[in-house]
């Protein structure tokens, strides 16, 4: 399946955020995706062995109803060589603090700062479905108490031979600075470029900014619209703290309950590659030192192998881009 090519003779701008080497090894473009916990091992070492080789330089998968972040982040990194894995992110309501911290700690002596843990997921809404007690309260306090509790764990696992690499699921501002302060930076999902804009502006230039943006490639326009406006439609409706993102930033409750076009562009990149491509440079120039693609399908279970083979092009034009 073949959409519109973009111009390859055209460079992708975007603005120096940070030049560490922890925040180059992510690459300036990722992969996200939720189809993983559908799949059986096998293929998903398959996929992430191809996506390695394409040229993305991270992956990341959520944390639902399928694997586990941990066990994920395993099968990941232990059937690839240079790909870094993102948990995005691993739920603080589903596992201690000190068991969350070990499994970190693991990960880094096994695979040498390959691993990004996302921390987040614990309250979407206002009623608590955590089994543990006491998890669910005010996001940052209860984030703040989280990273408390992991930095004081006590295991007898070697050192890491660098600091181990988080990252928060931020959104406002408040999560934001304790992303900038306590973590390597955040990951914010679901969040137009002006978020990454003021995003960047708040948390300065140092932090890793690691973008989600969600993509819908069709050949038919209506189709990647309606994708588009599916995906929006989900998370207005049951997502309160990302609908109260999208008031910070502006949008209105009728841009919300009646899907606007100026919302679903603004969420989406939809319709062909250089459409996909546009919104990248702009999420870069925005602040951004990492934009991990999200492909939308009408089959949510499927691996859109196809999208991201031709969406690999990016890798390229990210990495040798210059500096606007």
């Amino acid at each position: 399946m073949r959409r519109t090519s973009p111009d390859r003779t055209g460079d992708m701008h975007h603005r120096e955020t940070d030049t560490s080497d922890s925040h180059r090894g992510l690459g300036r473009v990722g992969i996200w995706t939720m189809a993983f916990d559908w799949q059986p091992a096998g293929l998903v070492r398959d996929a992430t062995a191809e996506l390695e080789e394409l040229g993305y330089g991270a992956v990341w998968y959520a944390e639902g109803l399928g694997r586990d972040a941990v066990s994920q982040a395993w099968l990941i990194l232990g059937n690839t060589r240079r790909l870094v894995v993102g948990a995005g992110v691993a739920n603080i309501a589903a596992r201690e603090p000190i068991a969350m911290a070990a499994a970190h700690r693991a990960l880094d002596d096994a695979f040498a700062g390959r691993f990004v843990l996302g921390l987040g997921g614990h309250r979407t809404h206002d009623t608590p479905t955590s089994t543990i007690p006491g998890r669910y309260g005010r996001p940052v306090q209860t984030m703040t108490a989280y990273l408390d509790a992991m930095d004081a764990a006590t295991t007898v696992l070697p050192e890491p031979t660098g600091p181990r690499r988080r990252v928060l699921a931020a959104l406002g501002p408040r999560m934001t600075e304790l992303a900038a302060q306590r973590t390597e930076g955040a990951l914010p999902y679901f969040a137009p470029v002006e978020h990454t804009r003021r995003t960047r502006e708040g948390m300065g230039p140092g932090p890793l900014l690691a973008v989600e943006l969600a993509v819908a490639l069709a050949d038919d326009p209506d189709r990647a619209r309606q994708l588009a406006r599916d995906h929006v439609a989900h998370y207005t409706s049951t997502a309160p703290h990302q609908a109260a993102n999208l008031r910070r930033l502006g949008f209105t409750e009728q841009d919300m309950r009646g899907l606007s076009s100026t919302l679903v562009d603004a969420v989406v990149a939809h319709g062909d590659l250089d459409a996909v491509r546009t919104r990248v440079r702009e999420h870069l120039d925005a602040g951004a030192n990492h934009v991990c693609i999200q492909v939308l399908t009408a089959d949510p279970a499927a691996l859109p192998m196809d999208e991201w083979r031709e969406l690999a092009f990016l890798t390229t034009e990210a990495t040798t881009s210059s500096v606007g």
